[in-house]
């Protein structure tokens, strides 16, 4: 199988198309084309999280970067992805990795590249390396042995956990935290984030519990991702503990899941909501917000209020932080749960989200299903309805064809106001509704995303796309 990159960077299954040699040859040619940007001298920092062989991955890599002469510095315990995107960011790297498949089942692995800035590399970015895989030879990757690679200094193991914790200490109201006297409970998906937040939460004086902290590379038998279904086990804790509220995050910490003071699970779409209103309502800020196709329009009422805008961009966290950095917006994020903050990384940090979202809640003094309410009752409410297909690859083609190519749709049952292919297909309606149907860039999947003012509406029209599509 060869190296192509998604939305979220290069995943494959293990064994498959994530192998050694596939990540050494990764390895080689960002060598070269680091060394043609004229950028090798400054090295390249790696981290990675607890999947399986996420680790030995890492070290496969830095050997080859340390064969190459190029400075490979290395995270020696699994920790968040936002930290390596904070480490890149805060000391210049012009590029980094982390090994992860984020919220992928547990037979993926992969590898996140960022680039300058602690950005996700952009599609220029990952093509131009792809054409550098193309170009090796089969035998010209090299690699130093590890031991000798530390001995050289060209790897070196490194903790920087503390300097990222104080990033976010220091840009949240820790004060109005410790006043509050929260309990709080986490659910760290058997993933990563578990030292972070409890360290910041009991910083803040929060009494802090935990559930799936251990390491299992199975995430417990479930996908890594906090969803309603995932999350129901911390649901029945923070109702049992009478806890204020429940968060957890993805394997990889990047994408965040949160679960209301009556035991409530609030989508992404609302957590992205209630931080934007945050913002502008009680710390005052301005700004426009960024989201992607598949995510809640009810930002866009927000923003309309306040005298914002709320642009749209193709799904891929790098089309986010593109347009954040090119309107000045206050908050970006997308319904998968990953979401940034304007002045913190240019990428998706959960750790970041849920320190800002227990502030939110003090600074407020009100419950956080209260708050939801407030917002419901300003700006009305839109039911999300997502569905998921798996499928062969003459029925990809055929798919792809009916919508993308012919453009051809179904009798819609709704008056539309226009139709997008921006990221696949995007039907816009007059009743504020919309659906979206999509390939996902990080499985082989199709993905119906459905807003609409009632549930029932929306999973209606979810099934005239999938009688029409035959899935």
């Amino acid at each position: 199988m060869g190296i192509t990159f998604g939305t979220g960077g290069f995943r494959a299954v293990i064994g498959d198309g994530f192998t050694k040699y596939n990540i050494q040859r990764l390895s080689k040619a960002l060598c070269l084309k680091m060394k043609q940007e004229g950028v090798a001298d400054k090295g390249i920092v790696m981290g990675y999280d607890r999947r399986f062989l996420s680790k030995e991955a890492m070290h496969w890599a830095a050997m080859v970067f340390a064969a190459e002469g190029i400075r490979a510095e290395l995270v020696r315990k699994s920790v968040p992805t936002p930290l390596v995107m904070y480490y890149v960011m805060r000391h210049g790297y012009s590029y980094g990795m982390m090994i992860t498949a984020s919220h992928n089942p547990a037979i993926y692995n992969g590898i996140k590249l960022f680039t300058y800035g602690g950005r996700d590399a952009d599609e220029e970015q990952t093509k131009d390396l792809e054409q550098y895989i193309r170009q090796l030879e089969e035998t010209s990757v090299k690699e130093m042995e590890y031991e000798q690679g530390l001995e050289s200094g060209l790897i070196r193991e490194i903790y920087p956990l503390n300097e990222y914790l104080d990033s976010i200490i220091g840009a949240v109201d820790m004060e109005q935290i410790r006043n509050y006297g929260f309990r709080i409970a986490l659910d760290p998906m058997y993933g990563v984030s578990e030292t972070s937040l409890k360290t910041i939460l009991m910083t803040a004086r929060c009494e802090v519990e935990t559930i799936h902290d251990r390491h299992d590379t199975l995430f417990g038998g479930k996908l890594p991702a906090p969803t309603a279904d995932t999350l129901r086990t911390l649901q029945h804790y923070v109702l049992d503990r009478s806890c204020d509220l429940g968060i957890a995050t993805d394997g990889d910490a990047d994408r965040i899941g949160v679960i209301d003071d009556r035991g409530n699970f609030l989508h992404p779409n609302d957590i992205l909501v209630l931080l934007y209103y945050y913002l502008l309502k009680y710390r005052g800020w301005r700004g426009p917000a960024v989201r992607n196709v598949c995510t809640t329009h009810l930002l866009d009422r927000v923003a309309e209020r306040f005298g914002e805008y709320c642009y749209e961009v193709p799904v891929g966290f790098k089309h986010i932080s593109a347009k954040m950095a090119e309107t000045d917006a206050i908050i970006g994020g997308e319904s998968s749960g990953g979401m940034t903050v304007r002045g913190h990384i240019k990428g998706k940090d959960g750790i970041y989200a849920s320190a800002l979202l227990v502030e939110m809640v003090a600074v407020v003094g009100k419950r956080l299903s209260e708050i939801m309410e407030e917002i419901r009752e300003e700006y009305g409410t839109a039911a999300l309805e997502e569905r998921s297909y798996r499928f062969g690859r003459q029925k990809k083609e055929e798919i792809y064809r009916l919508l993308l190519e012919e453009r051809r749709l179904p009798s819609l049952p709704y008056e539309v106001q226009r139709v997008s292919y921006l990221d696949g297909l995007k039907i816009y309606c007059k009743n504020g509704g919309w659906i979206s149907v999509r390939f996902s860039g990080t499985e082989p999947l199709l993905r119906i995303f459905c807003e609409m003012p009632k549930a029932k509406e929306a999973a209606s029209f979810c099934r005239l796309f999938e009688e029409f599509l035959e899935l």
